[in-house]
């Protein structure tokens, strides 16, 4: 093939994967604007309640955000295949037949939870029929997966194993988490819980396996280091990562009567995870030079604080995982925090940081114009990020108080109300942390290409001694 057809190759490739990373951002603009109404009606109850009442608000922010986890996953994906490869994707037209598949089913079930239909599970309200065209959507990924980098496992560093492993079980948590449609399971109530919650566990396995891979493989770029993706200690976390995701959710079936063992197993498991996974970024931190550190920056700063809410809510996950304590914190504020730990502070860290090395190759000249204002973004998030997490918490003990004394929930909630107007205007800032941070991706994204993509090389040998990827342009 001639330079300038691989040349235009590559544009199509970058081109797919860049229409996937502006969706995605989408997403996340829209999850803010539903999760920030949502923390609104905390307080003032009344606030859209005839139209946009909290019981839409919170499903559309739920699917939204976890839609956006799973489609920034995608895009980073789809943008480094050809690279590590050394080859176009296999089925360009299916990158195009899976984001129009997406998009036409996000617009559906956003019109169907304004419509007020429901019909599924937690996290899955839709009717459940949309589950079976969700997917659908995923079958051209996977085929793009495989069929573009026909991986040798033997060799294949670790961040392949976990793509893999994340696209598979997506497939798998996904059809699990709809037996409940089958009577045999439905009309047993322990029998329901126990394999909803499981599935539902297990789907947040999957995209970890693919924002953690994310991660690993935008470590080893930034640091230069191509040994690492290959040591015994990162095969080590994919290993402890499968067995979490395949195991951790015991500790969500608390009113299932099952042996106390099996929820202690599942709690130790997943908080060994989160300690490797936090070492592991912490050993890319002291592994990057000072020139590698200070030419990606911003991805290196996004991964920083990845690094610190993985400890932030490695903690709070400690806690919550002593039975005893469990007992009070389950259902209250303080599973809510931990979620918004992970979600946003490791996962949406995580992403931002493909994200902006993504835009730094593909339009470094207007990438290099909004640093300033991304640098901004970061700090405005991760700020009232934390002091959104830490009303939470407060939040959390005057409902363990007030459960503790048996008092009635209206009144405990009303002792609640200064710590979620804290939780609601610390929201606000957070909305406008990550606003800044997708609105300047839009505009890097939009401006004219300053750099010419260069002719692909083949780079995928799986071998620690050969160079996997590309060199900064």
């Amino acid at each position: 093939m001639s330079n300038n057809g691989s040349h235009i190759i590559s544009h199509q490739n970058n081109k797919a994967a860049k229409a996937f990373l502006l969706l995605a951002l989408s997403y996340l603009l829209l999850g803010l604007v539903f999760g920030l109404l949502g923390a609104l009606q905390y307080i003032f109850p009344e606030f859209l309640k005839a139209n946009l009442s909290f019981q839409k608000t919170r499903p559309l922010h739920v699917y939204l955000v976890i839609t956006w986890i799973f489609t920034a996953a995608q895009a980073g994906i789809y943008y480094y295949l050809p690279t590590i490869a050394g080859r176009p994707l296999y089925w360009q037209k299916g990158v195009w037949l899976h984001f129009a598949m997406q998009s036409v089913i996000s617009v559906v079930v956003v019109s169907e939870f304004f419509a007020g239909s429901f019909g599924g599970r937690e996290y899955l309200e839709f009717p459940p029929v949309m589950g079976l065209f969700i997917l659908l959507s995923w079958v051209p990924f996977a085929i793009n997966f495989f069929a573009t980098l026909k991986p040798k496992y033997k060799t294949a560093p670790v961040y392949i194993w976990m793509w893999s492993t994340g696209i598979l079980f997506f497939f798998i948590t996904l059809s699990e988490s709809y037996l409940w449609l089958f009577d045999f399971f439905r009309n047993n109530m322990i029998r329901d819980i126990t394999v909803q919650w499981k599935a539902l566990g297990t789907m947040v396995g999957s995209w970890n396996m693919l924002v953690y891979g994310t991660g690993i493989y935008l470590m080893e770029q930034l640091s230069g280091d191509k040994k690492a993706a290959y040591s015994k200690l990162s095969f080590f976390f994919y290993f402890l990562s499968l067995t979490n995701l395949m195991f951790n959710w015991g500790h969500h079936t608390y009113i299932v009567p099952a042996a106390p063992w099996v929820r202690m197993v599942a709690y130790i498991i997943s908080m060994t995870e989160l300690l490797i996974f936090g070492n592991i970024i912490l050993q890319y931190r002291k592994s990057v030079t000072t020139a590698r550190k200070n030419y990606h920056l911003l991805p290196h700063r996004l991964l920083t604080f990845a690094d610190i809410w993985v400890f932030i809510t490695l903690i709070l996950a400690l806690i919550m995982s002593v039975p005893a304590w469990n007992y009070f914190t389950h259902g209250t504020h303080v599973t809510v925090a931990h979620s918004m730990g992970a979600t946003i502070g490791i996962n949406t860290m995580l992403l931002m940081a493909s994200v902006f090395f993504i835009l730094k190759k593909e339009n470094a000249l207007s990438f290099q114009q909004y640093r300033k204002w991304i640098s901004s973004g970061i700090y405005i998030t991760n700020g009232s990020l934390l002091i959104f997490w830490l009303s939470l918490l407060a939040s959390a003990v005057v409902e363990i108080k007030g459960s503790i004394s048996n008092e009635i929930f209206f009144y405990v909630m009303q002792k609640s109300l200064p710590y979620l107007r804290v939780f609601a205007y610390s929201g606000a800032f957070l909305f406008i942390g990550l606003g800044i941070l997708i609105i300047t991706s839009y505009k890097i994204a939009a401006s004219k290409t300053q750099v010419k993509q260069k002719t692909l090389k083949r780079t995928f040998s799986f071998s620690p001694e050969q160079t996997v990827g590309v060199k900064d342009h």
